[in-house]
């Protein structure tokens, strides 16, 4: 028979070392630090203060900022007496923001509240300045400065809510360039994968039913996209192909609507339509499946359709050239005869 020996936990210097300072009771109680101890060392004057509820600092002095995001951490992370008992939690909103160094956050020591994500069936409280966000969706976690934090792309629909809440936008507390500025800088860190992300959590979030969130999302879905497309014109042309259409509007010789691709080379012979960030490029589920349909109108009609994305086009950009020219050399096939106007 096998035993499991039980492992010591590490000194109470390294955890606080590992923690910045920050510990808690059932870590201190571990380590055979007694709680009327705790209590001594954090009556005024002392050189221990409680930050949170059965969350200790062990030094004198205010806190810094990265202490009290550990604190926040720790104190939504707690389940139980034992140093064992942890929950699943996230740091999001403008906190994580400021950890993952957003320029256009303000850095951490303007950032007083944090926003602590944790799974809904969490029986927790706001505590000071920490406030407890649910989800029903299962915790996913980046390691940034040593802290966990939410995905880019949820920690920024979260920081929106939170100005949304309080009333930030109308109050002039945040300005419309701010918004601006975050989706942007979110959705260049990760390109067109960032993008989706972050329209499924703004949706989630139900903020693109504001019409500042709105107006800023559909200002820099289009920006991005004609960036793509005029990189698309360019590799055209390195590719010996002929200058595209753009946004020509295509019917059927009866008059029926077909679809208005963004790029298309309208040659009998060719007939190859070019889409760009189809997953993104609609904000709502309507204006999607309006797309679509047009997208599967132009391929029953025999067009050969080519899918790109931003991401993807600034990752493989040759590779994307080449598909580009294959799919000129090859056409369409038995392409149904079309009405192409240019708009």
């Amino acid at each position: 028979m096998s035993y499991r020996i039980p492992q010591q936990p590490t000194s109470l210097e390294e955890l606080a070392r590992r923690q910045q300072n920050v510990v808690t009771a059932s870590q201190l109680r571990a380590r055979g630090v007694p709680a009327r101890l705790v209590s001594e060392h954090c009556r005024q004057g002392g050189p221990w203060q409680r930050l949170l509820p059965r969350v200790y600092l062990l030094q004198e002095g205010p806190p810094t900022p990265e202490q009290r995001i550990w604190a926040a951490l720790l104190y939504a992370a707690q389940n139980g007496r034992a140093e064992g008992g942890r929950e699943r939690a996230v740091i999001t909103g403008a906190a994580a923001l400021a950890l993952y160094g957003f320029v256009s956050m303000p850095r951490l020591p303007a950032v007083f509240g944090v926003d602590v994500l944790v799974p809904r069936q969490r029986r927790l409280r706001d505590a000071g300045q920490v406030r407890i966000r649910r989800t029903e969706r299962e915790l996913v976690a980046r390691e940034v400065h040593g802290l966990v934090c939410a995905p880019v792309a949820r920690a920024v629909a979260d920081a929106i809510r939170e100005w949304s809440e309080q009333g930030a936008f109308e109050s002039g507390l945040v300005a419309p360039g701010v918004l601006r500025a975050v989706l942007r800088e979110a959705l260049a860190r990760e390109g067109g994968q960032s993008a989706a992300e972050l329209l499924t959590e703004l949706t989630e979030a139900g903020l693109l039913a504001e019409p500042r969130v709105r107006a800023a999302v559909d200002e820099l879905l289009a920006a991005q996209r004609e960036s793509a497309l005029a990189s698309l014109r360019e590799l055209a042309a390195e590719q010996g192909l002929p200058l595209p259409l753009s946004g020509p509007e295509l019917r059927m010789r009866g008059g029926t609507y077909i679809a208005v691709p963004d790029l298309f080379w309208p040659e009998a012979a060719v007939a190859v339509a070019v889409e760009v960030d189809s997953e993104v490029r609609c904000v709502s589920e309507g204006d999607a499946a309006w797309v679509r349909a047009g997208q599967h109108r132009m391929e029953y009609l025999g067009v050969r359709v080519v899918y790109v994305g931003s991401s993807r086009l600034a990752a493989e950009r040759d590779a994307v050239g080449g598909e580009l020219a294959e799919a000129y050399r090859i056409g369409g096939e038995d392409v149904v005869a079309l009405v192409v106007t240019e708009r």
